[in-house]
């Protein structure tokens, strides 16, 4: 006998109140309607079916106490929350990739291929993850986003006001993040700092690219430390001041040190090397995190030590270096 059943939900308006302050849309209906596909949500927002004060918005949209959402009709069989087998070596794996919690908030270590959250053509993302191994937790979301394959430290706030007050860290640059990665050649100990406007582009395919561009682009810089030479590559330390999509990526290979493994914007010899000593990843991993915690103010820093296969090549790179 099947434990699933229909729940119908009907037209609703919906008054936004301060705890929902600041929350993207689409994780608000994510919220409020329990047990719906991100798919379904994601098509009800394209076809305007959602409205916040009568007007179509997009479902980055932050709300705004006040706001009046209209949330159409929909439909979905309901069951126990189930984690897709996919991905369930990734979901258990959580458990033991939380570096930091307390009542406020919690820093996970984000694996590798594993999105930060579910989304067009993606059902169950890290965020999806921890709602599943924390149903008792009522209030889970991300404080900001790393990419896919990218790995490291991940603020996901416990509480709205925790939330309200990342964000409001993140836009005052109080937050500081120090990322490791591993590029072609020998990078030049005199540039600690990429300042490089970038723009957004959206393809025909739907892929997204970002490219410099000094008459278009947003401002955006990235600072650089050497850690280390290696043969034929360098292990950098990479520090964002602005928070632009794929923005190491593309200072990186702006500067023709693209990172090690990236298949959009990386180097093809040096990706074909990398995977010939074993990587199939690329090489980028949010290795600190500092930021002040909400719940004493006082500065709060994080580590995710390096993932063993990023180890693994380094070495292999640092015993070519010594032959």
């Amino acid at each position: 006998m099947s434990d699933k059943h229909v729940v119908s939900h009907g037209v609703s308006y919906n008054t936004a109140n301060e705890d929902d302050e600041g929350q993207r849309l689409d994780n608000y209906l994510a919220r409020v309607l329990k047990g719906v596909p991100r798919s379904m949500l994601y098509r009800i927002l394209r076809r305007g079916e959602v409205r916040v004060n009568k007007g179509r918005v997009s479902p980055s949209y932050k709300l705004k106490a006040g706001d009046v959402i209209r949330i159409p009709p929909v439909s979905v069989t309901e069951g126990p929350v189930t984690i897709p087998s996919s991905n369930l070596h990734l979901v258990q794996d959580l458990k033991d990739r939380i570096l930091f919690e307390n009542e406020d908030l919690l820093v996970v270590n984000k694996p590798a291929g594993l999105a930060a959250h579910g989304g067009s053509g993606i059902e169950f993302g890290l965020i999806e993850s921890l709602r599943a191994l924390k149903p008792e937790q009522r209030f889970l979301e991300l404080a900001h986003r790393l990419d896919k394959e990218t790995s490291g430290c991940l603020i996901v706030a416990k509480r709205r006001s925790a939330l309200r007050n990342l964000h409001e860290q993140f836009r005052q640059r109080i937050v500081k993040k120090r990322y490791l990665t591993l590029v072609p050649g020998k990078w030049d100990r005199r540039v600690h700092l990429v300042d490089a406007p970038l723009v957004r582009n959206e393809l025909r395919s739907g892929e997204r690219m970002v490219e410099v561009s000094f008459k278009n682009g947003a401002p955006s810089s990235t600072g650089y430390d050497v850690v280390e030479f290696l043969n034929g590559a360098t292990l950098m330390a990479a520090m964002p001041h602005t928070g632009r999509t794929h923005q190491i990526r593309v200072h990186s290979a702006y500067v023709k040190h693209p990172v090690g493994g990236d298949e959009k914007y990386g180097d093809k010899d040096f990706n074909a090397f990398l995977k010939s000593i074993g990587l199939k990843r690329m090489f980028l991993h949010a290795f600190k995190i500092t930021f002040i915690n909400p719940a004493d103010g006082k500065m709060l820093k994080v580590e995710a030590p390096l993932p063993p296969e990023l180890e693994h090549a380094v070495e292999i790179l640092r015993k070519k270096a010594d032959e």
